[in-house]
């Protein structure tokens, strides 16, 4: 280490700031007469151990007594330095020279007492720093002050987290109280001075009003891109909660006003987008996305409720935030357009459409939102990325949370609110759902009651989509009574195209019926490597109404056959054994198959949340479900729901 133009060097090497600690501690006075210098002669030195306290302002011990009775302001200290050659055994010793004399501390290795006085040359340089910058009424004395600062924050030995917040602490007291210096200092000049600080520390409330009026005031300076998007970039990467910091969020939005001032908005917004997301195809930080539809959805629903006559009471005041709390510029149409715009393009990174299809359910936008049509187009763009989206996750999130709650599906039907489009995004919604995994009685009982007219209204319009629908209301015995069936069967022959699927919905039940009749074994097993079309091709040899127990244990089926057992909803036996037989599957048979009384799951492919939908199976005596994932909670949950179970096998689980 070494030392020029009186200031130390230490290379790549970084010391842990101490705050407090014990050492050891001897006073020399200054010699005004024979009897001092007598007393601070070498053999006569007395050294004292103390615990001693780096304060803001003073050192201190916690036990003020012998040489530290009273506490050591920083601003009497003229130097603080290592003594290099000192006393055998006494070489790890740094000197604080004072107008009356020296303080002399001795530490336990070099090591440590670099850190002492790294540590008290980082406290006496930033006490003196916070005295000149609150004293100072001269801009360009403030201007050097605080770029000095920040350079010795920068280029300090020692590493804390008060290293880089006290200064911002510093900044953003005088901020607070000390506008009318501020005002006639550039603004670019104190965020470029203070922006370094920022790369990896939280900017205060008082920063963020500052930073804020500077995105108002000056939305195309070059400083809003440069020097405010990494600091974005980082509040939207670690916020956990902006009702704790109401000014971050205020920040946050006048930035991405200030984007849409541009000329090139529209660029300037997706390249704003595309930084926070990353490079990657998957976005690395978890919290961006939240904290982007966050403040975009706030930002909507203030529009919409200024337009209702509601406004928002702001969490701080335009006097405490120089104006960083006023909604007033919201009430535009094209401002809160910008933010419906970020929310559009978030879309269009695959890896976020699960979290933002989960985001915007339950449906978080006010009603009247619908109404505007800047709006619903903005949301059908969105929508239509789920829809067409293969992951279930993503396409299931256009329904409801639960039933009975309206979802996307209800407000882009046809007499929906939001729709503009005659039912185009609906049908493609439903085909989704209908190809995928909502072939299922269960979703067609919760989306019949609601949307059965505009599914019909549809069908007459040739929707091949909402005749489909119509089919498999049919098929899966959904409508409530023999009047709607009637309806139903009237709509599908009024079309071409309903009239030829409605002979094929027949010939299917004229088949089914076929297979249903008497005949056949009562009992079948197949062989250990047969397949879901063996097993389909079985179902088509002849009747098997007859038929109560079913052995595939040790075969190759998968979900994939569970459309063709469905087809004898008699079964009473099913063992699925060792086979690749998965959740899809037992969803299936727990709809149609309602008569099982013996069910083996032993080693397959089902999931402990599969497992959950058995409480279906009310006539269940006998459940084999050992070596499956099965928790105690759903153990608890199967045996308080099947009534009728005698015994269940558990063993190698977890319940």
């Amino acid at each position: 280490m070494a030392q020029t133009n009186g200031t130390l060097y230490c290379g790549e090497l970084k010391y842990k700031m101490l705050h407090e600690g014990a050492i050891q501690v001897c006073r020399i006075n200054h010699a005004s007469n024979v009897v001092n210098k007598i007393m601070n002669m070498k053999f006569l030195r007395r050294w004292e151990t103390h615990q001693i306290v780096l304060g803001e302002s003073t050192l201190y011990s916690l036990t003020p007594s012998g040489f530290m009775e009273y506490p050591l302001p920083y601003c009497s200290i003229t130097d603080i330095h290592p003594l290099t050659r000192w006393e055998a055994g006494q070489s790890a010793c740094l000197r604080i020279v004072l107008h009356t004399g020296s303080i002399l501390l001795q530490a336990a290795n070099l090591y440590v007492r670099d850190q002492w006085l790294h540590s008290m040359q980082w406290k006496r340089a930033i006490h003196r720093y916070k005295k000149l910058l609150c004293n100072t009424t001269r801009p360009d004395v403030f201007m050097k002050e605080v770029k000095a600062m920040v350079d010795m924050t920068l280029t300090t030995c020692v590493q804390d987290q008060a290293v880089y917040q006290v200064p911002l602490e510093i900044v953003s007291d005088i901020l607070s109280q000390n506008r009318d210096v501020l005002n006639s200092v550039a603004q670019d000049s104190i965020i470029a001075a203070v922006a370094p600080l920022l790369e990896n520390n939280q900017p205060s409330p008082e920063i963020c009003a500052f930073f804020s009026k500077h995105c108002r005031n000056s939305p195309r300076s070059i400083v809003v891109l440069e020097m405010f998007m990494p600091v974005i970039h980082r509040i939207l990467k670690h916020n956990m909660d902006f009702g704790k910091n109401p000014r971050l969020q205020g920040f946050v939005r006048d930035f991405i006003l200030a984007l849409q001032s541009k000329n090139d908005k529209e660029q300037a917004l997706q390249s704003f987008v595309n930084t926070m997301h990353g490079p990657t195809s998957e976005c690395p930080h978890p919290r961006v996305l939240p904290n982007m539809v966050a403040i975009c959805l706030a930002s909507i629903a203030i529009y919409f409720q200024e337009c209702n006559g509601c406004r928002v009471q702001p969490d701080i005041t335009i006097e405490d935030s120089d104006g960083s709390g006023d909604d007033a510029i919201l009430q535009d149409e094209d401002t809160m357009m910008c933010f419906v715009t970020i929310l559009t393009m978030t879309a269009g990174f695959v890896d976020w459409l699960p979290q933002l299809s989960g985001m915007l359910l339950p449906i978080p936008f006010p009603r009247t939102a619908f109404d505007n049509k800047r709006v619903t187009a903005a949301l059908s763009t969105i929508i239509s990325k789920f829809a067409a989206d293969d992951r279930c996750e993503v396409h299931t999130a256009v329904c409801g949370v639960r039933d009975g709650k309206a979802g996307w599906l209800d407000l882009f039907c046809p007499g929906g609110a939001a729709c503009n489009d005659d039912g185009q995004i609906f049908s493609q919604m439903l085909h989704k759902l209908i190809s995928c995994c909502c072939r299922r009685r269960r979703f067609l009982l919760s989306v019949t009651p609601r949307l059965f007219e505009p599914i019909q209204l549809l069908a007459l319009r040739r929707n091949a989509t909402c005749i489909e629908m119509l089919c498999l209301m049919l098929e899966l015995d959904v409508l409530p009574d023999e009047e709607t069936c009637m309806q139903v069967t009237q709509t599908l022959k009024s079309t071409d195209e309903g009239l030829e699927t409605y002979k094929n919905l027949c010939e299917k039940q004229t088949a089914l019926k076929q297979l249903q009749e008497k005949g056949g074994p009562h009992a079948l097993s197949l062989p250990s490597k047969s397949t879901d079309v063996d097993v389909a091709q079985l179902f088509s040899s002849g009747p098997l109404g007859n038929l109560e127990c079913l052995n595939l244990a040790f075969t190759h089926v998968t979900s994939g056959c569970a459309e063709t057992l469905i087809k004898l909803p008699n079964l009473k036996t099913l063992n699925l054994w060792s086979t690749q037989f998965g959740d899809s599957g037992l969803e299936l048979i727990t709809e149609h198959m309602h008569c099982l009384e013996s069910l083996n799951l032993c080693e397959t492919q089902v999931t402990d949340e599969g497992l959950r939908c058995l409480i279906d199976l009310k006539k269940l005596n006998h459940l084999n479900l050992n070596s499956t994932p099965l928790t105690a909670r759903t153990c608890k949950l199967l045996l308080s729901n099947l009534p009728h179970l005698k015994t269940i096998d558990t063993r190698y689980t977890d319940a």
